[in-house]
């Protein structure tokens, strides 16, 4: 092992692939080894990669596609699209995936995710095998002649754009002639969703919808404090229908025509309250507001709790052969598309359902069950997780549990799950209740026992 890798984690992939800071971890000769560990693994003579605005994407893409192509591996570049948009590539063509991203995390972060060649993120296990590779340097290393090529297609953008358009009831929609305004946040879906929402006969305004690595116009995380602008224009009371997405636009979360943010488990409910079939399964992680849970009792759904993280979710759907799942963030993921978040079909999901019922979107969520879910972040510096989960047990001792991802914690009036986050070095904390006020009591409860 040299040098440099002696001092480097030997766990790199957190539950959204390698992040970190360009020429801090996510060095040159750190991107290509990974590039090249990557090439080593893969099946397949090309590979494919995508990435997002971020200011660094040029530099950790090429470090990365340099290291591929040392293994003997071609590299077709993408370009600039949305996450989804490269996974439906590779489970077109049956070609393995890097998607240069740090999703919604600040400017100065970037990452590399891995895609299988069936469109889904890349299991654990193989994860673990890329970073063997990468640590002992076993890499694949190809004579000069054999060196591969930089190819470019630049195409699935609309490809991307015309597949999302034919899963809905495009003429419905168009025949509503929604006015919509979408903010993409300079993300990766600049392009593609007001396309996407033209193509639908949408009457579109776009906020933030030009490519901007440093994101300047508002934070990648579509949270209500970064959506000020947005919910400001939805309050004029002109349009049906506001759109966010975060950087990498796996995501998508909504505005009512009043100008109220929807909360992302409001949006994953109204989903599955206007697709899933009686017997249908539905697989969300435990993070997830007991929503999910009481309209899956009302229409007679199988229900599956998974830990956190969007592949975990999707894997378990493919083998329990669910047509729906998702997270309480606005990742949803609809089966008769592809096995991952897709925040394009999010929204064009929804403006079927609103096309179909005749109903503007506050009606929609306000005819879903009534839960609170609350959200709170640690910081861990100098706070190990097992320190913090004693803490937690020996608080509330009387209480049953759930160790199904960190620790859930059962209360009367609803629960809490604290638990520390694979992309970034915080503990997360989640209350939910059906009482805003029971969860904000709650949440000063467990975050005061969790400070001691």
């Amino acid at each position: 092992m040299s040098e440099r890798k002696s001092g480097e984690s030997r766990k790199l992939f957190g539950t959204n692939g390698i992040r970190g800071i360009p020429n801090e971890l996510l060095t040159f000769s750190f991107c290509s080894g990974i590039g090249a560990a990557i090439g080593s693994f893969a099946k397949g003579e090309i590979i494919a990669l995508a990435r997002d605005t971020r200011r660094s994407g040029d530099f950790v893409g090429s470090a990365v596609s340099a290291g591929i192509m040392s293994t003997g591996k071609n590299v077709v570049d993408l370009g600039v699209i949305p996450t989804p948009a490269l996974q439906l590539y590779c489970k077109n063509t049956g070609r393995f995936g890097v998607v240069i991203t740090a999703s919604h995390n600040p400017p100065q972060f970037n990452g590399i995710k891995c895609i299988d060649s069936d469109g889904t993120e890349l299991r654990s296990e193989d994860e673990a095998a890329i970073e063997q590779l990468y640590f002992s340097s076993t890499f694949r290393k190809s004579e000069w002649t054999g060196i591969g090529t930089l190819l470019r297609d630049h195409n699935q953008g609309e490809r991307y754009v015309e597949n999302l358009v034919s899963l809905v009831d495009a003429d419905r929609i168009r025949s509503r002639h929604f006015k919509v305004v979408i903010d993409t946040g300079n993300g990766a879906a600049y392009s593609t969703s007001p396309a996407l929402l033209t193509r639908l006969g949408c009457r579109v305004v776009s906020l933030n919808s030009n490519p901007d690595g440093l994101f300047t116009s508002r934070n990648a995380e579509p949270r209500p404090e970064n959506l000020a602008e947005l919910m400001q224009v939805m309050k004029s009371g002109r349009f049906d229908l506001g759109v966010a997405h975060d950087g990498d636009a796996d995501r998508a979360v909504f505005i009512d025509e009043k100008g109220n943010f929807v909360e992302g488990e409001n949006t994953l409910a109204l989903v599955i309250k206007h697709m899933a079939g009686s017997g249908d399964t539905i697989v969300t992680p435990v993070s997830s507001s007991d929503i999910i849970d009481e309209v899956c009792r009302e229409k007679s759904l199988n229900l599956v709790k998974t830990r956190v993280g969007a592949p975990i979710v999707a894997r378990t759907m493919i083998e329990r052969q669910a047509r729906l799942g998702g997270e309480e963030n606005g990742g949803v993921i609809i089966g008769d598309n592809q096995y991952c978040r897709d925040g394009g079909m999010t929204v064009a999901k929804i403006l079927d359902i609103m096309a179909k019922t005749g109903k503007p979107l506050s009606t929609l969520v306000g005819e879903l069950p009534r839960y609170v879910l609350l959200k709170k972040s640690i910081e861990t510096e100098g706070k190990p997780w097992n320190k913090m989960r004693k803490l937690a047990v020996d608080s509330f001792p009387a209480c049953r549990r759930d160790e199904t991802d960190g620790l859930k914690i059962f209360f009367d009036e609803g629960w809490a799950l604290i638990r520390p986050s694979g992309t970034e070095p915080i503990v997360r904390v989640y209350v939910n209740t059906r009482d805003e006020g029971d969860a904000r009591r709650l949440m000063e409860k467990v975050m005061g026992a969790l400070k001691h």
